[in-house]
């Protein structure tokens, strides 16, 4: 079975194609997440990235890696955990393995906990299931944003730690 899931996901990540992202991820869409992580970090002192990733390449499919993985490496190749209170949250969707993953630094990550995470991923999960991936994001942006406002809310010292707008990869 395992074998078998191995071959699935390696084909699944090697025909994936660009339009595959730009399909469930149009400019207007990526716009729409930016604003709304805007808006949302206008109510909080947190910082909220998004990543859209259509796959892996094959070399990584071999080696084993799984969205978690990615979503760890990119998590400090962008500097998510480098904020100045620990408050850094990614949302990382990878298309092939119709997977999503929210990490958190450890400021926020003791209040919501990981149950607290993968209850906002499911839901996205039904909305993408549903062919509804702009609204499945910006749901998952506005729960993170409600529990960020409850535990940092925003201060008139706020400044803006990480870039607003999506990373399509």
């Amino acid at each position: 079975m395992k074998q078998r899931h191995f071959i699935l996901r390696f084909f699944s990540h090697l025909f994936s194609m660009p339009w595959h992202v730009r399909r469930h991820f149009s400019k207007s869409a990526l716009q729409h997440i930016e604003q709304a992580i805007t808006a949302s970090e206008l109510t909080h002192n947190g910082e909220i990235r998004f990543v859209v990733e259509g796959d892996l390449h094959p070399l990584a499919i071999l080696r084993g890696v799984t969205p978690r993985q990615r979503a760890i490496a990119l998590f400090s190749q962008l500097g998510i955990w480098d904020t100045e209170q620990n408050n850094g949250v990614l949302i990382y969707l990878l298309l092939a393995d119709h997977d999503v993953e929210i990490l958190a630094d450890r400021g926020i990550n003791q209040h919501l906990g990981p149950q607290g995470w993968e209850l906002i991923c499911k839901a996205m999960e039904a909305h993408f299931r549903q062919g509804r991936f702009e609204e499945g994001v910006i749901y998952g942006i506005t729960e993170i944003g409600k529990s960020l406002q409850q535990h940092f809310p925003a201060t008139a010292d706020d400044r803006n730690e990480l870039p607003n707008k999506p990373i399509v990869l």
